[in-house]
């Protein structure tokens, strides 16, 4: 019995990724601009730290991060915080949605968990953030130069447990949406906040201390600067394996808060029926 409503929850998660992906290749420009667009932003940074520069390295970067190569330390930020946003709207923005095309409701009465549909919403914008990730990356490096280290697989290894843990966030923030009805800000908001704080661009240290306090209580914080630790041998905030021990309990603790209040607020939403509210 457990067997068939797993392999029905998988048959379920698999067509919500399907209808993801025909609509996605409906709009073949706005798969164009994914690949376009980041390296647009990138190349004023490149040219500004390039300013910076003396004899070739940002010394000054150094004696912060642990490395002068500010590319390196840059697209590795990107790359995490392009799947940081890639779960945050990949669920709270398809409940979004769903709402203004009427359907979240009929969704809600089937059969299958939100918990189910929830992670099936996210499945195809976490593949193609990697495949975009990857292109990008790949012509940044052609464009641009940058390097990285030999410890890929441990990068992975390491980078994995903070990606199931953010479903826990996007659960929390799908919470947020379904009270609000206001998928754009609560994600804008809260993915930008999340990933400035966290030490997407720069090294956390150069934070005011308030904030850097807040920071360094966010485990994202210890994701982008395990990685980089791994493949730049930058100077980490805790030793290597305290971090990734953090990311691991931040899987297991986060993910479970993360549905809780997903639970709890469906269950409200359902009492005070605000679900085809606009």
């Amino acid at each position: 019995m457990k067997w068939q409503k797993l392999k029905f929850y998988m048959t379920t998660i698999w067509a919500i990724t399907i209808k993801d992906i025909k609509i996605f290749f409906r709009y073949p420009i706005n798969a164009i601009f994914r690949i376009v667009e980041p390296i647009m932003w990138i190349t004023p940074v490149y040219f500004l730290a390039k300013s910076f520069q003396i004899g070739g390295e940002n010394i000054g970067f150094k004696l912060f991060s642990g490395t002068s190569d500010y590319m390196a330390f840059l697209i590795i930020g990107s790359i995490i915080a392009s799947f940081v946003s890639a779960i945050l709207w990949g669920m709270g923005f398809s409940l979004k949605n769903e709402m203004d095309s009427g359907v979240l409701e009929s969704n809600w009465l089937t059969p299958v968990p939100l918990l189910v549909q929830m992670i099936g919403r996210s499945i195809f914008s976490v593949i193609i953030t990697l495949i975009n990730s990857l292109i990008v990356a790949f012509l940044v490096w052609l464009i641009f130069g940058f390097e990285i280290g030999n410890g890929i697989v441990s990068a992975v290894i390491t980078l994995f447990p903070m990606l199931i843990a953010l479903y826990g966030i996007g659960f929390g923030i799908a919470s947020l949406v379904l009270i609000t009805n206001n998928a754009n800000n609560v994600i804008d908001i809260t993915n930008y906040l999340l990933n400035s704080i966290s030490g997407n661009r720069f090294p956390v240290e150069i934070l005011p201390r308030v904030i850097l306090a807040v920071s360094l209580a966010l485990p994202l914080t210890y994701g982008f600067d395990s990685v980089r630790g791994i493949l730049l041998e930058t100077n980490t905030l805790l030793p290597l394996y305290q971090e990734q021990l953090i990311l691991v309990l931040f899987m297991f603790v986060g993910t479970a808060i993360g549905y809780f209040i997903l639970n709890k607020v469906e269950k409200y939403c359902k009492t005070i029926g605000n679900i085809g509210h606009y």
